[in-house]
């Protein structure tokens, strides 16, 4: 499975199937995130799997564990292959995801998702966390999230690229880190509102799973050839 993770946040649903068949045989998979999946709901993940995607179901669960529960139970049975949750959320919550996760798969008959945890959004930096009440650093926390993450029976974390080299030291080589925040290089400089970016081989490098890349390639006159292009760098790393 390739290490691109393409982000269909774009305006509807005949768009990000559009983008999907495009971009098929260059990604590993595609993100589903807020904005699409309001718009068009669970239907559209569930025409992108049986096409034969693989869907990373970017909704980031964060409530009461049943609760996260019930709702991870239902991602399930859209087929996604990835799924996360906050893990500010909190050790019972995230173990409440996953148990639902694999107890959903079992009884529906499908493949187990990927539960992850968001640790610190790549917009953020010391001073935003800080106003949340967090004094810790940035990257202290996210290091202590990926831990409890790991805890919590969870599969991997979703961590900016800056943080992937510490997560994976700490978590070992088994532990999904999913990078978002990717730019430079073959993904362009323009960093929009992420604020802890990195380019894609150099995110790789640092022992990132999979990398999440959008407006690069999205809003690119060529989805496919700036595709390739990150692709490209990827396999030269």
């Amino acid at each position: 499975m390739g290490q691109l993770v393409v982000a269909l946040d774009v305006e509807s649903g005949a768009r990000a199937l559009e983008l999907a068949a495009q971009l098929r045989d260059l990604a590993g998979g595609f993100k589903v995130g807020s904005r699409i999946f309001t718009l068009e709901g669970p239907d559209l993940v569930r025409r992108l799997v049986d096409a034969g995607t693989n869907v990373f179901l970017d909704l980031k669960f964060h409530d009461i564990p049943n609760t996260v529960a019930q709702a991870v139970d239902a991602a399930v049975s859209t087929g996604v292959w990835m799924l996360n949750v906050h893990a500010s959320g909190g050790v019972s919550m995230m173990q409440a995801a996953a148990r639902a996760g694999a107890d959903a798969a079992s009884r529906g008959g499908r493949r187990r998702p990927l539960v992850i945890g968001v640790t610190v959004l790549t917009s953020m930096d010391d001073a935003t966390l800080r106003e949340t009440g967090v004094q810790r650093p940035l990257f202290d926390q996210v290091v202590a999230l990926a831990r409890m993450t790991q805890t919590a029976g969870l599969d991997g974390v979703v961590a900016s690229p800056q943080e992937t080299a510490a997560i994976r030291a700490a978590c070992g080589p088994d532990f999904a880190i999913v990078t978002p925040g990717i730019r430079g290089a073959s993904a362009g400089t323009e960093k929009n509102d992420q604020s802890r970016t990195m380019g894609p081989a150099e995110a790789i490098k640092a022992g990132a799973s999979y990398i999440v890349v959008g407006r690069p390639i999205i809003g690119a006159a060529d989805p496919r050839a700036a595709a390739e292009a990150i692709v490209r760098e990827l396999r030269g790393a």
